[in-house]
């Protein structure tokens, strides 16, 4: 179903939000967050799990630009929302990575009457502590639809001063900088590339803008180089394929309910077993840095070597490829067979690097977020809407800490002394920090 374009200047000049919800759906989530949700629903439905907003940019003091109150009345909106018929039918009937029926009945039935859990809000050092507890399939929920909230609302705190003319020539620069990127990357001949940035974008609207820039400069898929969105409400509403697969939280809270270091050190394969036995084709894609890409391959049955490819989310990307690349031909792959997926903190240049790096060595995917979404940097006085790192994490599952150590130490989350545990239990080597920007 397409949709009329919006001027959104102008709707961000007169919007209040009971006219203009930040999140409007449940459907406005990212894809990969339903996949999990049914793996989760199926394999742990009683674990219980505490979910964090942590902002990494901390000079970025978000309690003194966001007003408690409409993030208040924001988070008590989600609440309220259920999944409209039409958006159950488009779940139940659509088909998804080549697969009708990807979402079964009776996990169905579960969404469709779900409510997301209570919150609780409060303020520390110019800082909001929002957290989300209770059962795992309902509070993973809140996570795209928190960090949407708090996003848009700071965009909306730092334009809600600008003139109409004033906000008509900052949506220009930022539509022209969004168009001079697409028409770079459209000289990349077999680019194929998908919108990754619902958690960090400057809006609802503007995302949904570049979705729509990106497959006018790029073409859509099957035909063109625009693969698709991880948004769901926006894929079905522009017919686009919505395109996720997994993400950290599962080895995060699998290693977390692990009761020795054995189990510690096979929880992220547990994670990918009970994932293979519900996917298959493109949806097995693995994600292998939660405690270090190389580690995790050393470590890896040989059962992976099989699955389509692997996704690159932090660390030296040319090196996590080349791990892998290295590890296929070890094990009799060939990674010309092999799709790799970069997503990490990428823009023009990087996607261009790699392609150039990796093309016709790999199958080569690119998941394009933040400053595709909310690249704003230097168009409003004293950088105020520059992206900033922020992300809504589960920090504890049945009372446990949760701990990431990732590629990056800048992205390593946990009490410190996990840290030290999963470092020795994942023997992981030294690494390379590198400044997290979004």
């Amino acid at each position: 179903m397409m949709m009329p374009n919006v001027d959104i200047a102008s709707r961000v000049y007169n919007h209040r939000w009971k006219i203009d919800p930040i999140v409007r759906s449940l459907l406005d989530t990212d894809f990969y967050k339903l996949l999990m949700c049914q793996s989760v629903f199926r394999n742990r439905p009683d674990t219980n799990v505490t979910f964090q907003l942590i902002n990494r940019t901390k000079s970025v003091r978000l309690a003194e630009i966001v007003d408690e109150a409409e993030l208040r009345e924001q988070l008590d909106q989600v609440r309220q929302l259920r999944l409209t018929r039409g958006e159950s039918t488009w779940l139940r009937g659509n088909t998804f990575y080549g697969k009708r029926q990807m979402f079964r009945s009776d996990f169905m039935e579960w969404l469709e009457a779900v409510q997301l859990p209570e919150y609780e809000l409060s303020t520390r050092d110019g800082q909001y502590e929002l957290r989300f507890e209770g059962k795992w399939p309902e509070v993973m929920l809140w996570e795209i639809p928190a960090l949407a909230i708090i996003m848009e609302l700071r965009s909306r705190a730092v334009t809600k001063d600008m003139g109409r003319f004033e906000l008509q020539v900052l949506y220009a620069r930022a539509m022209t900088r969004v168009w001079e990127k697409i028409t770079r990357l459209d000289h990349l001949p077999d680019l194929r590339i998908a919108d990754f940035g619902t958690r960090r974008r400057h809006s609802y609207l503007w995302q949904d803008w570049c979705v729509q820039a990106m497959g006018e400069g790029l073409g859509n898929a099957p035909d063109g180089k625009f693969i698709g969105t991880s948004n769901c409400l926006i894929a079905m509403r522009r017919d686009l394929e919505a395109i996720g697969t997994n993400a950290h939280e599962l080895p995060m809270v699998y290693a977390a309910l692990a009761d020795t270091d054995a189990e510690l050190r096979q929880a992220p394969y547990r994670v990918l077993a009970d994932w293979h036995e519900e996917h298959d084709g493109n949806l097995r894609v693995m994600l292998p840095d939660t405690y270090g890409t190389k580690e995790f391959l050393e470590g890896a049955p040989d059962w992976l070597a099989g699955w389509t490819g692997i996704r690159i989310d932090s660390g030296d990307p040319v090196e996590g490829a080349e791990l892998a690349i290295r590890w296929w031909k070890e094990r009799g792959e060939d990674p010309r067979d092999k799709l790799v997926i970069f997503s990490d903190g990428l823009d023009v240049e990087t996607i261009a690097a790699l392609y150039e790096r990796f093309h016709q060595r790999v199958k080569v995917s690119f998941g394009w977020g933040t400053l595709l979404t909310n690249d704003f940097r230097g168009l409003v006085e004293g950088d105020g809407l520059d992206p900033l790192s922020l992300v809504c994490k589960a920090v504890a599952a049945e009372g446990r800490p949760t701990v990431k150590l990732s590629d990056n130490p800048a992205k390593a989350m946990g009490p410190a002394e996990e840290i030290a545990r999963y470092k020795r239990v994942f023997d992981l080597g030294e690494q390379k920090r590198v400044e997290v920007l979004v």
